[in-house]
């Protein structure tokens, strides 16, 4: 799921629990059970990139909070501000979490219980991360990630076009007709092979994660190994924040994915020195994110290892080609400038660090993921008016490049 582009790409979201004690799915397949029952349907926005956010509430606290669902995270989190000011009591542990940029050991809150619309989940131990960079990021307060301690004990299923979630009981259930049924390799987290194209096509093992923001992550070594990529072609520099700083990328347009028999053409892709190892190659050659995951209605169901997806609405919508190199978040209630790339439209648009953005092409709302649509159009020109360091107002006209 920033710095780069004019929409940020936040891959602590791809962090995850390491040696988390893990109930075997082997076990749950062993169970005797009925029909899979409806609990309880809960509606859903969705933020550029496609990333998920839902509302819940903590024990019998009133503050309702919201929560990234996250296919990419292995257990259960919530933001450290939050824990602060709800004054949820902490304890120190050894686990840690890994990230693109690092890897930390981290503090847990035991024994809480999340509570949904007729449904509340108990004994959840969620893991204490630090996510105000989430919240400036998309303009939304961040209280934590939702993943496979949640999503191991249910079958969810996950609809964009009625933008909802519904959540049943593990049992035997009737896909919809229309779709196909993946297989995904599991551990806490699911593995799905994919074809991807380029130089040549090969087919190779990603992680399923909703809670990247973006069509697709490699590992750079995974590209050198397999040799599919045209190393001609060109490449724009990029960053992205995440667990433990910032790390550098590479943005390009790879010929070809398939997920299934679904095939898309032209695909943004991310290409990055893993350093940490967050993408566990070589048993994993990068993920594939909820830019493309979006355009499928999907069935969870971890208990019997298997991933239902079918077409929605949004199935041919375009992919996103624009490039700008602004990094934009939202500090202390304003849209600011913290990232320029050297060379990008940004930097010669004259865009400083700690500009503050006051509008877009007369648009004067302060909202951020506002903002972020408006610079998805690319080969435009859009008209930002800032406020500098010394507290100057002057207009800098942005040109958003193309990647194709």
């Amino acid at each position: 799921m920033f710095a780069a582009i004019r929409r940020n790409l936040l891959f602590c979201l791809i962090a995850w629990i390491c040696m988390l004690p893990v109930r075997s799915l082997t076990q749950q397949n062993a169970e005797p059970i009925g029909p899979a029952r409806h609990i309880t349907t809960v509606p859903f926005t969705m933020l550029t990139g496609g990333i998920v956010i839902i509302r819940a509430t903590l024990d019998s606290l009133p503050d309702s909070l919201n929560f990234i669902l996250d296919t990419g995270s292995g257990g259960i989190s919530l933001d450290s501000t939050t824990c602060s000011t709800l004054g949820i009591k902490l304890q120190h542990s050894n686990r840690t979490i890994r990230g693109i940029a690092g890897i930390k050991t981290v503090d847990f809150a035991y024994g809480h219980t999340m509570n949904l619309p007729d449904l509340s989940v108990e004994k959840l131990d969620f893991h204490v991360n630090d996510y105000d960079i989430l919240t400036s990021v998309y303009g939304v307060k961040i209280d934590g990630i939702i993943g496979y301690s949640f999503f191991r004990r249910y079958i969810i299923k996950i609809d964009y076009d009625k933008m909802q979630m519904e959540v049943l009981t593990p049992g035997a259930i009737k896909y919809p007709r229309g779709g196909t049924l993946l297989k995904p390799q599991f551990s806490t987290l699911a593995m799905q092979r994919l074809y991807v194209k380029d130089r040549v096509g090969i087919t190779a093992k990603f992680y399923y994660d909703m809670g990247a923001g973006l069509c697709m992550l490699l590992s750079k070594s995974f590209v050198t190994d397999s040799m599919f990529l045209n190393t001609k072609k060109k490449m724009f520099e990029t960053q992205a924040q995440g667990l433990g700083g910032k790390a550098e990328m590479s943005l390009t347009i790879i010929k070809e994915i398939r997920l299934g028999p679904y095939r898309f053409r032209k695909v943004p892709t991310y290409i990055f020195n893993d350093e940490y190892n967050a993408t566990s190659y070589p048993a994993s050659g990068g993920l594939i994110g909820n830019d493309i995951l979006r355009r499928f209605n999907v069935v969870l169901n971890y208990g019997k290892q298997e991933i239902f997806i079918k077409p929605n609405n949004r199935y041919r919508d375009s992919f996103d080609y624009a490039y700008t190199g602004l990094g934009i978040y939202l500090i202390n209630n304003e849209v600011t400038v913290l990232d320029i790339m050297k060379g990008s439209p940004a930097e010669k648009a004259g865009f400083q660090e700690g500009d503050v953005v006051i509008g877009m092409n007369k648009n004067f709302s302060g909202n951020i993921q506002v903002y972020k649509a408006m610079l998805q159009t690319i080969n435009t020109t859009i008209s930002v008016m800032v406020r500098d360091k010394n507290g100057e107002l002057m207009k800098r006209q942005l040109k958003v490049q193309s990647i194709l």
